[in-house]
Order: structure tokens, then sequence, then C-alpha cells
């Protein structure tokens, strides 16, 4: 599954979701709280709440909150990866950074990094804003830093192999 944190306003990260859903043809949807999360589905965080993840047995979940911003922000790219780490899922994780200001995400992600995650920043040229991904890679958290048109090469040439 794909989860992502991306600093939308409520009621826009629906028809996000929705608009990647037509345009790629795949399962996208806002999460919900409690969601179990499958293969090949792509869950979106609700403005203005965390997404986190939850480990229940085997399966995994969507933890949705409205608690305390992270780094000024709700959704926080550092909280998901927070949760990521917290049940201890980093070794089965690629983390990513995309264009954004602020650090939000970059400690999170050199966390991910520490605990065995392959993780990928947007490269400076193709970003609208080099903010959190150059934190990110000031900071060390960054595997790979890929232009925004290579990304899904780099994430697919990373799973399979």
């Amino acid at each position: 599954p794909i989860v992502i944190a991306q600093h939308m306003q409520p009621n826009i990260t629906s028809m996000f979701a929705s608009r990647l859903a037509a345009t790629f043809g795949l399962n996208v949807q806002e999460a919900r709280d409690n969601q179990l999360l499958t293969n090949g589905s792509i869950f979106i965080a609700p403005g203005d709440f965390h997404l986190g993840i939850k480990k229940v047995g085997s399966d995994l979940y969507t933890k949705i909150t409205q608690s305390e911003k992270v780094n000024g922000h709700r959704p926080s790219a550092d909280f998901l990866f927070e949760s990521i780490l917290e049940q201890g899922l980093a070794k089965s994780t690629l983390g990513i950074i995309l264009t954004g200001m602020g650090g939000d995400g970059a400690k999170g992600l050199l966390g991910l990094k520490k605990n065995g995650s392959i993780t990928i920043g947007q490269y400076e040229a193709s970003c609208i804003v080099y903010g959190m991904p150059k934190v990110a890679f000031d900071l060390g958290a960054v595997d790979f830093q890929v232009s925004l048109d290579q990304i899904s090469e780099k994430i697919y040439s990373l799973v399979n192999t």
C-alpha cells in the first residue's frame, strides 16, 4: 500500500484522491480511520488530520487523528513517518519526500533511513520549492535524489530488485 501525507486543506483531499483515481485508474482514496491497508491501494491523509499506521497482528491499518500539529502541519509527513517507525515497519518501507516549504518529514525520513528504509528525495531542479527535500538531504536522510519525472521509474526499480 501507499500512504501519503500531503499538506492540503480540508475538502480538497477527497477531490485530489478522486482525480488521481480517475486519471490513473488506481484505487486511490481519502483515508478514513481504521482502514485495512491493502496492496495496490493508495491512501491520502484527509486535510487537517494526521495519517498514521498501526499494526494489528500481521495487518496494517490507518490511524487518523486531529492531535497537535507537527512542524506547523496537520497532516504531517513526520507524523506519518514516525508512526511507521513505531510499528517497526522501516525495513519494509520506501520513504519519499517531495517539494514543499519547511522541514516537515525530514527528521522522520532520517529515522526511517537509520532503521532500514530506502529513501528518496526530490531533486532540486524539479522542485517548485526545494525546502522539505533540501532539509532531508542536508540531514543525510536521502539515499537517492531523483527528479520528479523519474521518481516512478526509481520506485519501480527499487521494489523489483
